[in-house]
C-alpha cells in the first residue's frame, strides 16, 4: 500500500486524536493572501477535517480533496452542517480541476505526499493572478527527558531504528522551501513558526501514534506490541507526558513576471 493511503485505515481514531492548528496559522494565511469570503479555496489532503473548519469558519467557499474515503466520510461529519465547503474523493494528481480557479490553495500536513513533478506544477497552473499557496505541517520537539531513553529502547528493539519522525520534514532545515524555490513558480516563499504545547495522557498519545504513516506500515503484531509498550512506559511515569510542539507554515504569491 502507498504510505499516504494508510491514514484510511484509521480515520476515526485520526479524527479524534489529530489536533487542530493554531488560529494565528489561519488569520497569517488569510491575510497574506488577502482573502474576501467569496473566494475559492482548495485545499489538498483535508484528511477529516481539522484544518478545513478553520478555514470554512471564515465564509471562505472551499473545496478540499483527500485520496481516502473513510477520511472524506470522517471529514463529511466533521464539517456537517458547513455549506462552503464542497469534499471530494481524489488525490491531487488525479482531481479533475476543469476550469477552477482558486486564490489560495493550501495542504496541512500533506503537501509532502504530491508527487514531485505534478505538486507546484498543477498548484501554479491553478491559482489566479498573484495567488497564495500554503503548505503547513506540525512537528514535536524533544521527548520529555524521562522517557527518551524508554522510547528509544523500545523503538530499537521492535523496529531496528530510532529516527526523527516523519513531521520533521516541516522544519526550516527541511525540504520545503528548496521546494519552492526549485520551482521557479512563485515568489520567494515565507515561513512562520508558530509554537504550541500539546498534553497527552498515555490512551491520547498512543492513539495518535497509531495514525502516524511509519507505524500503520509495520506489521500487525510489532505496531501492537510497541504500542503497548509505549503505553507501559508511560503509565510507568505517572500515566501523562507534555510535548512542546511548533507549526510551520511555508507560503508564496504565484510567481507572474512583473505583475
Amino acid at each position: 500500500m502507498e504510505q499516504r493511503f494508510t491514514f484510511d485505515q484509521v480515520a476515526n481514531v485520526y479524527r479524534a486524536s489529530r489536533p487542530d492548528y493554531p488560529e494565528a496559522l489561519i488569520d497569517d494565511v488569510i491575510s497574506f493572501a488577502n482573502l474576501k469570503p467569496t473566494d475559492a479555496v482548495l485545499e489538498i489532503g483535508c484528511g477529516t477535517g481539522q484544518a478545513t473548519k478553520s478555514f470554512a469558519k471564515r465564509g471562505l467557499q472551499i473545496i478540499a480533496i483527500d485520496p481516502g474515503s473513510e477520511m472524506i466520510r470522517c471529514a463529511r461529519e466533521t464539517l456537517a452542517g458547513i455549506a462552503n465547503v464542497k469534499l471530494a474523493e481524489a488525490t491531487f494528481e488525479a482531481w479533475p480541476a476543469g476550469n477552477s480557479v482558486f486564490a489560495l490553495i493550501f495542504a496541512a500536513q500533506a503537501w509532502h505526499w504530491v508527487f514531485p513533478e505534478v505538486r507546484f506544477v498543477k498548484a501554479a497552473q491553478l491559482l489566479s493572478t498573484n495567488g497564495t499557496l500554503a503548505v503547513f505541517g506540525h512537528v514535536p520537539g524533544g521527548l520529555p527527558s524521562h522517557l527518551l531513553e524508554p522510547f528509544k529502547e523500545i523503538w530499537l528493539r521492535h523496529t531496528g531504528s530510532w529516527e526523527p519522525p516523519p513531521e520533521a520534514w516541516y522544519l526550516p532545515n527541511g525540504p520545503f522551501k528548496d521546494w519552492f524555490d526549485g520551482s521557479q513558480l512563485f515568489r520567494p516563499v515565507e515561513h512562520k513558526c508558530y509554537p504550541w504545547k500539546w498534553q497527552h495522557t498515555t490512551s491520547s498519545y498512543t492513539n495518535f501514534l497509531s495514525t502516524r504513516s511509519d507505524i500503520r506500515l509495520l506489521a500487525a503484531e510489532t505496531r501492537e506490541d510497541l504500542l503497548d509498550e509505549i503505553a507501559k512506559a508511560i503509565d510507568d511515569q505517572g500515566g501523562c507526558l507534555d510535548i512542546d510542539y511548533e507549526t510551520h507554515l511555508y507560503i508564496a504569491h504565484r510567481f507572474d513576471g512583473d505583475n
